[in-house]
Order: structure tokens, then C-alpha cells, then sequence
């Protein structure tokens, strides 16, 4: 009798390390998903993403979208196929926000002391919304590519203007004419090459009728459609689980 009741004493205690043990797993995972999608976003926008300045209306909604679809996508291939969860993209962005605001908070203010409406990221969340409602409409991964990268891309910049709107603002500024940004940029020298000291939209995109937001916004989303197929299957890939037929002796 005191075998039996030593044994369920021991079941009990493995099943609460168990348990411990997957919470110390999932909290670690998260973190490590989170630092990973923070370091491809800076890669491959993260000037854009960095310094309210570079938020501009030719560049940034097509630089940002198309880098930071990539994992939305390839979450949502695994959760969706595997849990039928439809907030793959959801949960990424969320991650993604939580990250950003860490690395502003403790490294651009804490530790470089640009005030943080310098350096505040760009939101993603109300296109992710909207890219999980798509699949779970359509429960189709085409139409979600099609209509849902469309769409992530075409909502980037309305989602984000309520935040930047002020700092479009034009001002005078010793005879010359320039946006609040560019003069934050200006009080605010950042070091490294003088790249970081220009007028960010330039170009020849307003020979379009005049603005360049527009063909931004339909080149961000056709790209985002194509890194959509693109990410999807390589979730797919490293979310799935092979098995090795073990020869027999």
C-alpha cells in the first residue's frame, strides 16, 4: 500500500515538473521567435522602421510590408494547417510590437537617449487583423495570398498615418522649408556615414500624377503577395514532421 501511494506521490510530482518544464519551453520559444523576427525586420528595414524621418511616403510602405510579411506567413502556414488557428499573423505582429518597443525603449532611449518619439516602430497589427480574417473566411491559402497580401500591403500606410501625421507637418527652419521630422533629424545627429543626413524622399515616383503613395502601395502589396506564397511553404516545410523508416537488421 505505501509502494502504491509513494508512486502516485511521484506521478504527481513528474506531472508538475512536466509542467514547469513546457512553461519554461513555450516562454523561451516565444522570446527566441520574438528576437528572430526583430533581427530579420531590422535587416531589411530597419532604417525605415528606426527614425520617424525615414518614414516617408515613397520608400517605407514599400520597404517595410514586404520584409515584415515573411513571418506572419510562415506562422500562419504552421498554426493554420496544423491547429486551424487562424491568428498566425496575429500573434506575429504582436510579438513583433512587443520586441520593438523593448529595443526602443531600454537601447534608443534608455541607452542612446533619442527621445522616443524619434525612433518609435511602425504597427502591424491592424494588417495582420486583417490577413487572419481573410484565411479564416476563405480557408484558403491562395485567396489569402492574393487578396489578404494585397491588402497587407495597401493598409501599411492608413493604419500607420495617425501616428506620423504630426510629424509631417511643414515648418520653416532658418529660410528653409522641411517637414518636423527632418527637423528632429537635424537636432538629433545620428553617427555613421552622412547617409543619416538627407532628405529621404527623393526620387522620380511623382512623375505619377504627382504622388507616389499609390504605385507604393500597389507594388508593396503585389510583392507581399509573392513573399506570401514564398513564406508559406517554408513554414510548411519546417513545420512539418518526418519520420525515417528504421531498416530492419
Amino acid at each position: 500500500m505505501g509502494g502504491k501511494m509513494q508512486l502516485a506521490q511521484a506521478d504527481v510530482e513528474l506531472r508538475a515538473l512536466e509542467r514547469k518544464f513546457d512553461i519554461v519551453v513555450i516562454v523561451s520559444m516565444f522570446f527566441a521567435f520574438i528576437g528572430g523576427y526583430h533581427i530579420h525586420q531590422m535587416l531589411l528595414a530597419g532604417d525605415w522602421s528606426f527614425w520617424i524621418d525615414w518614414k516617408d511616403r515613397m520608400w517605407w510602405p514599400v520597404v517595410a510590408p514586404i520584409a515584415d510579411i515573411a513571418f506572419p506567413a510562415a506562422i500562419q502556414s504552421i498554426l493554420w494547417t496544423r491547429f486551424k488557428m487562424p491568428i498566425g499573423a496575429t500573434f506575429s505582429t504582436v510579438g513583433l510590437f512587443f520586441g520593438q518597443w523593448m529595443n526602443r525603449y531600454w537601447n534608443f532611449w534608455g541607452w542612446g537617449t533619442y527621445p522616443l518619439n524619434f525612433v518609435f516602430p511602425e504597427t502591424l497589427i491592424p494588417q495582420a487583423v486583417v490577413l487572419d480574417g481573410v484565411l479564416m473566411i476563405s480557408n484558403n491559402f491562395v485567396v489569402t495570398a492574393l487578396v489578404g497580401g494585397e491588402l497587407w500591403g495597401w493598409l501599411f500606410y492608413p493604419a500607420n498615418w495617425p501616428m506620423i501625421a504630426p510629424y509631417h507637418v511643414p515648418v520653416e527652419y532658418y529660410g528653409q522649408l522641411m517637414s518636423m521630422a527632418d527637423l528632429i533629424q537635424y537636432e538629433y545627429i545620428r553617427t555613421s556615414t552622412p547617409e543619416y543626413i538627407r532628405m529621404v524622399e527623393t526620387g522620380t515616383m511623382r512623375s505619377f500624377a504627382g504622388g507616389v503613395l499609390g504605385v507604393s502601395a500597389f507594388f508593396s502589396g503585389f510583392v507581399s503577395t509573392c513573399m506570401y506564397f514564398l513564406w508559406w511553404f517554408f513554414g510548411k516545410f519546417f513545420g512539418s514532421t518526418k519520420f525515417v523508416k528504421h531498416a530492419a537488421v
